[in-house]
């Protein structure tokens, strides 16, 4: 969990600190007064681009001097830092306990899960949202997916520009297929083994107020051998599409609604929120239990849209979970939360 919270020329947040105990964190104001920002800052400290997969240039604070910055303090007394520099608006800066890191090491540290409103529609987009949405759930059972992850795709991305050349050099192809290999089948089994973990978790819900989802991955698997060699067969065809047709970048997360009996895409928008709400409160529940430390959880506007009665089903749920943030445009929303601690902006 976060014990401090400190963010400089974050979106409209000029400065702002905030200290958070365990438990629930709740961020109350009108639309526009940066709630949202705040957790996209929380979910900056872990690797990617946060919840809003924002350039490094739209989090700084337009009106600001350039650059921002974000940094936080754990339980742990770890300290957290990352940002941009004004000089270098779109280079990321990282720093643990005042050291600089790259981005991947700060899974090691902390794993952040979140919902979103524009996530309610995660079952119907195309399979890329989803593939996101399962890596950040495997990072928070192996924190060296991110690094993987990376590796994998800056290998693509040169196997890709190379194969567009009129001449390629076979040596050198064959060098950016073996490493795409060696990190693809790793992000495949470590996928995997998110999946199968907590499928079973999920299976063993009870029925009650949220809705119950079945996992399984779809796609290419198999080994760094068998990667190796398909790229290298599909060289020709990889180039001649212009991109690389086979490997764990085209898997896709596959979710079965298994109180209605029916793929989680044809369900209904609530549905889909409530399917998407099992997923997250059964893996956070999972990690806790397999890692030793609970993912710290953000919550936007989830609340809005349920009954009293759901809402206190649904804080019940949380409350054991570890940290959460939550942001709501009324305090009332919350009366049934209990302690917490509350920020309103």
């Amino acid at each position: 969990m976060l014990s401090r919270l400190v963010l400089t020329d974050v979106r409209n947040h000029a400065a702002l600190t905030v200290a958070p105990g365990p438990g629930f964190v709740v961020l109350t104001g009108p639309n526009g007064a940066g709630k949202t920002n705040v957790l996209e800052a929380v979910s900056l400290l872990a690797p990617g681009r946060g919840l809003r997969r924002a350039a490094l240039g739209d989090v700084a604070r337009s009106d600001g001097p350039g650059g921002f910055g974000i940094a936080a303090t754990l339980a742990d007394d770890v300290t957290l830092a990352t940002g941009a520099l004004a000089a270098a608006p779109d280079r990321r800066v990282v720093r643990i306990n005042g050291a600089p890191a790259a981005a991947t090491a700060l899974a090691e540290r902390i794993a952040v899960l979140w919902l979103t409103p524009a996530m309610d529609r995660l079952f119907t987009e195309a399979a890329g949202g989803r593939r996101r949405f399962l890596d950040r759930l495997t990072l928070a059972l192996d924190p060296d997916h991110a690094r993987h992850g990376a590796r994998y795709e800056a290998a693509m991305r040169d196997r890709n520009r190379l194969l567009a050349q009129p001449t390629t050099d076979p040596d050198w192809l064959a060098a950016l297929e073996a490493q795409m290999a060696q990190h693809g089948a790793a992000l495949d089994a470590s996928r995997r083994r998110t999946v199968a973990a907590l499928d079973t978790a999920l299976a063993a819900q009870p029925p009650g107020d949220i809705a119950r989802a079945q996992i399984a991955l779809d796609g290419w698997s198999g080994t760094a051998d068998g990667l190796a060699a398909e790229l290298r067969v599909g060289r020709a065809r990889d180039a001649a599409a212009g991109r690389t047709l086979a490997g764990p970048h085209r898997a896709d997360l596959i979710v079965h609604h298994v109180d209605k009996d029916r793929p989680a895409a044809t369900a209904s928008t609530g549905e889909q929120k409530a399917l998407l709400l099992g997923i997250v409160l059964a893996h956070a529940e999972l990690v806790a239990r397999v890692a030793g430390r609970a993912p710290v959880l953000l919550l936007d506007e989830v609340a809005a849209h349920l009954d009293p009665a759901r809402r206190a089903a649904l804080f019940a749920r949380l409350a054991p979970v570890g940290q959460v943030w939550m942001t709501g445009t009324e305090p009332s929303l919350f009366d049934a939360i209990g302690s917490a601690t509350w920020l309103t902006l």
